[in-house]
């Protein structure tokens, strides 16, 4: 058994996608519409540095088709502190200002910690403390993306696998990549594309991610990634994409290709 693969974009609102992504014409107001027909995922972005009302929840998942997942990004004011196990009210503000709305519109949410944020065992597992499993009588899964090599420590790895939250699998040239699957989802933001290229990665390296990516939902590892410690065999496992950050104009094309890749 095969857990699913989505593949998408962060956010839906971009001028450059119009004309290259969008038809030419069409309303501003009709883009979540189309994204979200074409692509199978997308990571709310706007939420990591602002709150939205619960009214805009409910008409972004009104907008999508059935089988349709948002990831959301969570508040910089949950993760950009010196001290992230005070972050409980911050943590509360955020998962309260409406998200349940978008139903089972709502896929993982992704905590991103800045660069300079190194790891500290006792902080970060009281951070780790303060997500909840479940909000409104929803699932809640979270990722954690990290981006200080001193997280590449089997510690780190042992307390998101205690708690079944996901370690962000971060392609990037300045962020360590930790490959660990240690959920039951896989999370993933591939950060190393190119607007040179119409595709945004080239058809080797989209053909590699491919090949990587059906490896988790199998359950297995991709044999080409390093792992920091021993992965057994796992049950199949539902996998994140995104494209995003370098390479942006082209991320919706990079995704449908990928996703192409994965049906075939």
């Amino acid at each position: 058994m095969t857990g699913r693969v989505r593949a998408g974009i962060g956010g839906w609102t971009f001028e450059p996608w119009r004309g290259v992504f969008y038809p030419q014409g069409l309303r501003q107001a009709d883009e979540l519409a189309y994204a979200s027909a074409h692509l199978p995922v997308i990571e709310i972005n706007s939420t990591y540095y602002s709150s939205q009302k619960p009214e805009s929840f409910a008409k972004w998942a009104a907008a999508t088709p059935e089988g349709f997942v948002f990831t959301l990004k969570a508040s910089r004011f949950c993760t950009n502190r010196k001290v992230l196990k005070e972050a409980g009210e911050s943590v509360g503000k955020f998962l309260n200002q409406g998200i349940a709305e978008l139903g089972d519109r709502l896929g993982p949410i992704l905590w991103q910690f800045m660069a300079t944020k190194r790891f500290d065992a006792e902080d970060f597992e009281g951070f780790l403390d303060l997500l909840p499993t479940t909000l409104a009588g929803l699932p809640l899964r979270h990722a954690v993306e990290v981006r200080h090599a001193s997280f590449a420590d089997p510690a780190f790895l042992a307390m998101c696998r205690a708690r079944n939250v996901a370690v962000c699998l971060t392609e990037h040239a300045e962020f360590p990549m930790i490959a660990d699957p240690v959920a039951d989802f896989v999370y993933a933001r591939l950060m190393a594309g190119s607007d040179e290229i119409e595709t945004g990665y080239g058809p080797k390296a989209l053909d590699q991610w491919a090949d990587r990516l059906q490896a988790y939902a199998a359950g297995d590892v991709p044999d080409d990634l390093p792992m920091l410690g021993q992965t057994p065999k796992a049950k199949a496992r539902e996998v994140f994409a995104f494209f995003i950050s370098e390479g942006k104009v082209r991320a919706p094309a990079a995704a449908q290709a990928l996703m192409a890749r994965l049906k075939a």
